[in-house]
């Protein structure tokens, strides 16, 4: 895909203010000028194109000796991003009546109905209330279906499904890439090219990355020593996270937090969702009324974040941004509106759109810091990108 496709010729060609998006591409290069982090990049898009994309610092590749220049080419690891992307096509299994988000699991994957798992729902699944949070599957299991299948069957609960929420970090969005399988016939990864990214314009949004691509993904790293979350690390240790950077790991297309893309690809994503299930290539990736009715709010009060203790605020698949205070712990900032929607990934990855305001937003970076700075970082270019529409 080449950016210049989908760059509009000015900012205020799509209705976007040049100096507050100024001001947020200063946000995201004020933390390379001070060495906090290598690399950024970031993108603000409206109106199905891209009011513009800035990147900064330099990166690493494999294979490869010392650094190099980013540029708007680099891609990124987007972590816990893909979830949105696997979201929009478990989306369109339903809007084609290849699902049902009130079905059980087990009643599409025999495998998985064990250990007390066999009244789980799909919808359960897909809001992080299923009770299987710290499901184990090695990452050298990955790529094979049988081992898949029998992790599935092995898996035990942590809890009464529905009664709580805990982030399931990559087993959930296992369970949903099986039910594409299913349903579908086809690997997932094919799928989700096919009906969602290539119809919508963004076909350097990869789950599953190709061989060739490798060359211009930027390596993860750790910026400072880790230190565990309050709650710990769970699944996502910091030895998992340099796991992606390795080529047979990106090609895995991990359904939980292996996409590969940029901040544009991201920001373009996003725009096919907040314009009515019309990507900028112009083509219906989706009904509108099948984005209005998986974006709605599903969890309830008692759907908390742990430790935090405030509404976790989940729709299938995606979090929203809601009018309750606690948008910014959410990842929007906190200019956005209520409906504001999308999912953030490890190590600050930002990806989201605003419904009021037509905005979608997406940023990159290969370096991982501490909780505090990364909330910061993504609270405040959030909030800048969010007031970006000229009024």
């Amino acid at each position: 895909m080449a950016l210049e496709q989908y760059l509009a010729a000015r900012p205020e060609d799509v209705g976007i203010d040049s100096e507050k998006l100024e001001a947020v591409f200063a946000r995201a290069k004020r933390d390379v000028d001070d060495g906090t982090l290598k690399s950024a990049q970031v993108a603000v898009a409206r109106e199905g194109r891209l009011a513009g994309v800035r990147t900064f610092g330099t990166v690493r590749h494999e294979g490869r000796e010392g650094e190099v220049p980013a540029t708007n080419e680099t891609l990124y690891t987007i972590f816990s991003c893909t979830k949105a992307i696997v979201g929009a096509a478990a989306w369109a299994l339903c809007e084609d009546g290849l699902l049902r988000v009130e079905e059980r699991v087990a009643a599409i994957i025999p495998e998985f109905g064990t250990n007390g798992k066999e009244q789980i729902t799909v919808e359960q699944v897909m809001l992080h209330i299923a009770g299987f949070p710290y499901a184990p599957f090695s990452p050298l299991d990955w790529d094979d279906r049988e081992r898949r299948l029998q992790r599935f069957a092995s898996w035990r609960l942590n809890w009464e499904p529905g009664t709580r929420f805990e982030y399931h970090a990559t087993s959930a969005h296992w369970v949903l890439a099986e039910i594409i399988e299913r349903r579908t016939g086809k690997d997932f990864r094919a799928y989700i090219r096919e009906r969602v990214l290539e119809p919508a314009g963004v076909e350097e949004l990869y789950v599953g990355l190709p061989t060739e691509e490798n060359r211009r993904v930027a390596d993860v790293r750790h910026l400072i020593p880790p230190t565990p979350p309050p709650g710990g690390w769970g699944e996502v240790t910091p030895e998992a996270i340099l796991q992606f950077n390795r080529p047979e790991v990106r090609a895995v297309g991990v359904p939980g937090g292996g996409g590969i893309g940029g901040a544009a690809q991201l920001a373009l994503f996003y725009q096919t969702l907040v314009n009515g299930g019309v990507g900028p290539s112009g083509r219906r990736v989706l009904k509108p009324e099948t984005i209005e009715w998986a974006t709605i709010v599903r969890t309830k009060e008692h759907h908390r974040v742990p430790i935090l203790d405030y509404p976790v605020n989940r729709a299938l698949t995606v979090v929203v941004a809601g009018d309750d205070g606690f948008m910014h712990l959410r990842g929007f900032g906190r200019t956005a509106s209520p409906r504001a929607f999308g999912h953030g990934g490890a190590g600050g990855q930002i990806g989201w759109c605003d419904p009021a305001t037509g905005i979608s937003v997406g940023y990159c970076t290969d370096g991982f810091l501490d909780e505090v700075q990364q909330g910061r970082r993504i609270t405040a270019i959030s909030s800048l990108a969010a007031q970006c529409a000229i009024s």
